[in-house]
């Protein structure tokens, strides 16, 4: 491995780095899947905090969008903030391949080569010994839970396969998430697993460690958890099922069950009681139908008996009390170990406030988005499959309502009015980045629009 020149001697010059990297981060940071700001280029960047982790490493809290650095101890300007951890060498290693971002032309770091460090299994190793020895770098806090020791000399690999955030695997025992677009505020995806893990739920994997900062503001920026070695994602096994011809309502009856077991513990861990407010419900649902429409002509034609499902949300029962819930539930956000269900990534939908994410809703938010989710199982081979998602559907009810205690096609206004709400969101999600999937969430608006069933 190449010998890394130290960056401690210019750590004053490395004050303004920007100057060295913003062009190149400008061209790279579009092209990453977890960038949000895809569709409009980064007019500006600036710098909100910068660590040298250890040597030739950089750990970086960017802004991007129309605003500017904010001064020392300020508020951060509007726009988006991404956490990146760069490496910096004079001879980087031909192994790191799409890892690199470029050379630096001038500046302080002129002539040394810039790479996504969480490519180079050192960075890892590091990244993985500072979680297992609490400390501080910087505005950095890197905390653990002493009941629950990491062993050290696990190798590290980075998991392709997410968008919005990057995990590396250590040793097939752990997994550390690393948020990619950081809010103001606690993750939920520490926050609620930690929660579960103190009511005993075993359904979500507690987490062993974490880092966060404390400036520009007080964030979370990653979480180290067990990693289920083995275990297959819901979204997987539905695939498997369907192309062998298999049922899977025995599957989704346990699933189902699993859910409950899980939002009985979200009840227990966040206590609030309260009613659900299906007037404002309903009319922040008939707001995203409107924008959704004007983004996608496609939607126009059943905007009309879509107001009406939003429309009955506003006079049926309120059903169960509002509580924390997962958020963003669908099948790739479960894990089948043997024969038990796990729940992952309680982070909720990255594109929404912290705030709306950590906040109360009512639990047939998570029952529509595991709906939805069996319905786009069922549409990914031809001929497509509508019984057998009915099957999957009707299956993890039943599950549901085994443990929770209530069933959740016996409140049919709501449900319609959640599962239709979801799927508008589908609607305009596929029409930005997945057109040729929109006739999915399309054949759900049609029914849902005209028989309301």
């Amino acid at each position: 491995m190449p010998k890394t020149a130290p960056l401690r001697p210019r750590r004053r010059q490395l004050a303004e780095p920007m100057a060295s990297l913003g062009e190149l981060l400008r061209q790279w940071l579009p092209r990453q899947r977890w960038f949000a700001g895809k569709d409009r280029p980064v007019a500006e960047l600036g710098l909100l905090s910068m660590t040298e982790l250890f040597p030739g490493c950089l750990h970086l809290l960017v802004q991007t969008g129309q605003g500017s650095a904010p001064p020392p101890g300020g508020t951060p300007p509007a726009g988006d903030c991404y956490q990146l951890l760069l490496g910096v060498r004079e001879q980087p290693s031909p192994r790191l391949g799409r890892a690199i971002i470029g050379q630096v032309q001038d500046g302080p770091l002129a002539g040394r080569t810039v790479y996504d460090a969480l490519h180079d299994p050192r960075t890892a190793q590091l990244l993985l010994e500072r979680l297992r020895h609490p400390g501080k770098a910087g505005p950095l806090r890197f905390e653990a839970d002493p009941a629950r020791p990491v062993p050290g000399g696990l190798v590290p690999r980075l998991l392709d396969a997410e968008q919005s955030n990057s995990s590396l695997i250590y040793g097939d025992e752990f997994i550390l998430k690393l948020f990619r677009r950081i809010q103001p505020g606690v993750n939920p995806d520490l926050e609620v697993p930690d929660a579960l893990a103190r009511q005993g739920c075993g359904r979500v994997p507690a987490p062993v460690a974490w880092m966060r900062t404390t400036h520009p503001y007080g964030a979370t920026l990653g979480v180290l958890q067990p990693f289920l070695h083995g275990a297959s994602d819901g979204w997987t096994l539905s695939l498997n099922a369907l192309a062998a011809g298999d049922d899977f309502t025995v599957q989704a009856h346990e699933l189902g069950q699993a859910m409950g077991d899980v939002h009985l513990a979200l009840a227990s861990a966040f206590p609030s009681g309260a009613p659900g407010e299906n007037g404002r419900t309903a009319a922040a649902m008939t707001e995203r139908l409107t924008a959704a429409a004007h983004c996608v002509p496609a939607l126009q034609p059943f905007v009309p008996g879509l107001r009406a499902a939003f429309a009955a949300l506003s006079t049926c029962d309120s059903g169960p009390p509002a509580q924390r819930v997962h958020g963003d539930l669908h099948l790739g956000q479960v894990l089948r170990a043997g024969r038990d269900w796990f729940v992952i990534d309680f982070e909720g939908e990255p594109s929404r406030p912290l705030a709306e994410r950590r906040s109360a809703h009512s639990p047939v938010r998570d029952i529509a988005g595991m709906l939805r989710s069996f319905d786009y199982a069922a549409r990914q081979r031809r001929p497509w499959r509508p019984e057998w998602a009915r099957r999957c559907r009707e299956a993890f009810c039943a599950g549901y309502a085994a443990r929770a205690g209530w069933d959740p096609r016996k409140k049919h206004g709501l449900l319609r009015a959640y599962e239709t709400d979801r799927a508008v969101y589908e609607v305009l999600y596929e029409a930005r980045h997945r057109p040729d999937w929109l006739p999915v969430p399309m054949a759900a608006i049609e029914r849902l629009a005209v028989r309301g069933d």
